[in-house]
């Protein structure tokens, strides 16, 4: 199933989102329905809040469907250790259109669970941290405009704001 993808300005891709505690059959099928959505999308990585769920799991492919070992589930995930920084031109499928150069780190290491509920550790760079970092902030409420200077995030905020208004958004 695809889920339609919450856009900029919902409370829930501002909000915390709640521990997952139930490992089954309900979470595969999410897992497995983000996927689909995200690659139906052109992402190469999709938070729960993103699809309306206030739920701390993301999904993670940087081979956009290229390589199935490349499929990442991170549920409950944090980051343990970041180095180095890179900028470059981001977006976010819940702010179609918009991109902007963002700075993160060069290097990530974030502690998660799989769909089994099994921790592990795991250490990426480049696009893969960026990735780590983007899902993991919308899990915390946060969107990767609040890392662009305030002219170029207030610019996108009128901008959504008048989409709005005209019914676009």
């Amino acid at each position: 199933m695809i889920y339609p993808i919450v856009k900029y300005g919902r409370e829930v891709l501002e909000t915390p989102a709640k521990p997952v505690t139930e490992f089954d059959g309900k979470l595969e099928k999410l897992v497995a329905d983000m996927f689909e959505t995200m690659y139906a999308a052109n992402g190469v990585g999709l938070a729960a809040p993103q699809i309306g769920l206030p739920l701390r799991l993301s999904v993670i492919d940087t081979s956009c469907g290229d390589d199935p070992k490349a499929k990442l589930v991170l549920a409950n995930p944090e980051i343990l250790f970041a180095e180095g920084e890179q900028v470059q031109e981001e977006g976010c499928l819940s702010l179609p259109d918009f991109r902007a150069k963002t700075p993160r780190p060069e290097r990530a290491t974030v502690r998660a669970q799989n769909m089994r509920g099994q921790e592990f550790t795991m250490s990426g760079e480049g696009l893969l941290a960026r990735a780590f970092c983007h899902e993991i902030d919308h899990l915390n409420g946060k969107l990767f405009i609040q890392y662009v200077g305030r002219l170029k995030r207030e610019s996108i905020k009128r901008k959504v704001r008048k989409m709005m208004k005209a019914g676009e958004w």
